[in-house]
């Protein structure tokens, strides 16, 4: 990325079900949801939306083998997106099974993200 504009930093988790992507994609839709560029377009390559750089940098603690990068990349609306998963995050016991949750056990899965936004 050649220029760094905005970074946006979010947590998503997934209660039950233990899936890591469900709480990486939470944890970008989070890091981008309460945001607005209006005059990004007046400071992008040829005014194109097309030439924004979006690099999502995803602190995961566990099942990263298990991490769709494409739903994640789909999560945000525009730009050329690359992804960046290192350990971090968190496991920790939601209390309860519900296995019509699709739970095996009881823990939840923490994911922090940070979006970075340039071109």
């Amino acid at each position: 990325m050649e220029k760094l504009m905005f970074i946006e930093t979010g947590m998503g988790i997934d209660v039950h079900g233990q899936n890591i992507t469900s709480a990486a994609v939470r944890a970008v839709k989070n890091a981008i949801h309460y945001n607005s560029m209006p005059g990004i377009r007046s400071v992008l390559p040829e005014n194109s939306l097309d030439n924004m750089r979006v690099n999502v940098k995803l602190a995961v603690p566990c099942d990263k083998e298990k991490l769709d990068i494409t739903a994640v990349k789909e999560a945000l609306p525009y730009g050329k997106v690359t992804v960046e998963v290192m350990d971090g995050g968190m496991i920790t016991t939601s209390g309860i099974v519900l296995e019509d949750k699709g739970d095996k056990n009881d823990l939840m899965y923490i994911v922090v993200a940070s979006v970075e936004v340039g071109y």
